[in-house]
């Protein structure tokens, strides 16, 4: 095989409780991207729709995370990618981990497997940091083991796939502004107190536990955020009344995806994230301001070939 073309899904990160060790994929929303083996050696960037970003190698992250899948390969030839940019830089649901996951399991198709998930992961995380300044897992994991994902260390690097239970479905509001998950990390306090620590730490139990029992009402009671979302939800107009509408709208839970701008919520079945969709909607067509939005089933696949 000389050529494949991937489909590298959209993620929500962190999930509430769980700031840096968990994500989820989704299945309606992400970018395409096409890559080509070559004799020449490196990663060439040839052509990017749908968004402005770099085409130089070491300024955009699916260059810089097939540079380090080349450093630990014995492969003595490049590759040449093309990427339809479907999700937008800044949104939130891990644009530049779409990129970085999608780079380097295209390539690891390409050449036979020799690397596993939890090393593509290391890879991708790479460009991460180029995006964020910092290597986090919590959106590349999602995007290429697929469904839930916990983050249980990062030295050593540690990645546990949860269970998806079958009528989870996400939806999510993409405000039109942009926070950049750079930003929105230097926000944020570097110490907390016991009590804070103690009331995420059981959440972050319980949502685990809750989606390995398939117990719905235990999700949603778990999917509170008591140290992150009171501080970067300020940086989102109208996210107060985003959550109360949603929940009142029978979402089990709702929160900030990622870094921001964009608002995910949990709902069991289609119909009541349907619902949510509208709730949203709503709130955001008061005020006046654009948006995006997707509902979608949890993607347990993660990167996939679609040609």
């Amino acid at each position: 095989m000389e050529e494949i073309k991937v489909f590298c899904p959209a993620t929500i990160a962190n999930v509430s409780c769980g700031f840096d060790v968990l994500g989820l994929a989704l299945d309606s929303v992400g970018d395409e991207m096409t890559v080509r083996k070559t004799n020449e050696k490196g990663i060439s960037i040839t052509k990017i729709i749908g968004q402005d970003l770099p085409l130089e190698t070491t300024k955009n992250v699916s260059g810089v995370a097939g540079l380090a899948f080349l450093e630990k390969s014995d492969y003595q030839g490049g590759f040449l990618i093309e990427i339809n940019k479907k999700i937008k830089p800044g949104s939130g649901i891990g644009s530049s981990a779409a990129s970085s996951a999608g780079a380097v399991w295209a390539m690891n198709e390409l050449l036979g497997k020799p690397f596993s998930n939890l090393e593509l992961v290391q890879f991708a995380m790479q460009g991460e940091k180029l995006a964020s300044d910092v290597a986090h897992a919590d959106n590349v994991a999602p995007a290429i083991y697929g469904g839930f994902t916990l983050v249980r260390s990062y030295a050593p690097l540690d990645i546990v796939p949860i269970p998806t239970p079958s009528e989870l479905f996400a939806t999510v509001i993409h405000p039109q502004i942009e926070i950049k998950t750079s930003d929105s990390r230097k926000i944020l306090k570097t110490n907390i107190t016991l009590e804070k620590g103690i009331q995420q730490w059981g959440n972050v139990g319980g949502l685990i536990a809750g989606l390995f029992k398939t117990d719905y009402e235990l999700i949603g009671r778990s999917l509170q955020d008591h140290i992150v979302e009171p501080i970067r939800s300020i940086l989102i107009p109208g996210f107060d009344a985003i959550k109360t509408n949603a929940i009142e709208a029978g979402a089990l839970g709702c929160g900030i995806s990622g870094s921001g701008p964009s608002i995910f919520a949990l709902s069991k079945g289609r119909d009541i994230a349907e619902r949510v969709a509208e709730s949203m909607k709503a709130t955001y067509s008061s005020i006046g301001l654009p948006f995006d939005i997707h509902v979608s089933k949890v993607n347990t696949e993660g990167v996939k070939r679609i040609a």
